[in-house]
């Protein structure tokens, strides 16, 4: 690879309260293969160390480039670092995370081969919790619109909501900015970035690995701000079908899945009655639509009929695969 012909790409890195992870996370970003690289740390009020091992590792290469700044969020991080970056490319990487050493080449030939101004890979999840690993990605390539990408996001079917394990050409995040103040900010901005590039290229190989802790967004115990999973779901259904109303099933679907998932974050806790009744009410008047949709997964359709059965038994059972995960 002729690296001097290679444009530079930033990997924009959001850190805060992460000094277990940080090193090994930039480190997975040093060994990559693609040497044109910005790495930008920005370190958003760290109480720990995080923000010291982000000077420390500056030293030890002159890619890297550390910004501090008052806690605002993992948005408004993403967006400060998107802003200050130089790269004609940007790609995302989560401080607990890592990638393959081949990612940044990876996703840069695709958008080289195909002639796209977006790539994506897919990833691999870490438990942390029992030291498993989960691969995702059936290893082919294909260049897809923006309607069909949306259509297999809705359907978890390779093509994840997530902001990393993806390569961005800078000019997309014109007018796009990750929801200040909002977690599942994702969820909100990722199909925006499908809909304005019209054109992706896909190569479902598992480059990123993505670590599931006890303590991360999606694993701890509930919260107000869980919400935000279904206003930014919602949000992302609207504008959607605004645009592609024949994904009026998929957009369901999805919507679906962000109620389950939310439902899942309330189990154990009794302070949210009236929203997992709320929720479960959801469920149940879309059950039929979903266990006719031939395309919704196995799972969605055997939680609907645990929910519809006992609702202790679905709450058993979800606690079954946490624990064994």
């Amino acid at each position: 690879m002729n690296y001097l012909m290679n444009p530079l790409i930033s990997v924009i890195v959001p850190v805060y309260n992460v000094e277990r992870y940080l090193n090994q996370s930039v480190r997975s970003v040093l060994r990559q293969d693609y040497h044109n690289l910005e790495i930008v740390l920005i370190d958003d009020g760290s109480t720990d160390k995080s923000g010291k091992i982000c000077d420390k590792l500056a030293k030890q290469d002159s890619r890297i480039k550390v910004i501090h700044k008052k806690n605002g969020g993992l948005s408004d991080a993403r967006n400060v670092g998107i802003h200050e970056s130089k790269g004609d490319y940007i790609t995302l990487l989560d401080s607990d995370d890592e990638i393959d050493s081949d990612y940044v080449s990876y996703l840069y030939s695709l958008i080289e081969r195909y002639k796209c101004p977006m790539s994506l890979c897919t990833h691999r999840e870490y438990y942390e919790k029992t030291q498993n690993t989960a691969e995702y990605g059936n290893h082919e390539e294909r260049v897809l619109d923006a309607k069909t990408c949306l259509w297999m996001m809705c359907y978890h079917d390779q093509v994840s909501t997530s902001a990393w394990a993806k390569l961005y050409h800078k000019d997309l995040f014109t007018n796009i900015e990750y929801p200040v103040g909002k977690k599942f900010e994702d969820i909100g901005t990722t199909y925006q970035l499908f809909i304005k590039s019209k054109k992706v290229a896909c190569g479902f190989m598992p480059k990123y690995t993505y670590r599931i802790r006890e303590n991360s967004i999606t694993t701890s115990k509930y919260d107000v701000s869980k919400l935000d999973m279904l206003e930014m779901t919602d949000k992302m259904a609207r504008d959607v079908l605004t645009i592609y109303p024949e994904l009026s099933k998929a957009v369901a679907r999805r919507r679906m899945y962000a109620r389950f998932s939310t439902l899942n974050q309330l189990i154990g806790t009794h302070r949210a009655e009236k929203i997992k009744s709320e929720i479960t009410k959801y469920i149940k008047k879309g059950a039929l639509k979903l266990l006719f949709d031939k395309y919704a997964p196995i799972r969605d359709k055997i939680a609907v009929l645990l929910l519809f059965i006992s609702p202790r038994m679905y709450e058993k059972c979800w606690l079954f695969y946490l624990a064994h995960r």
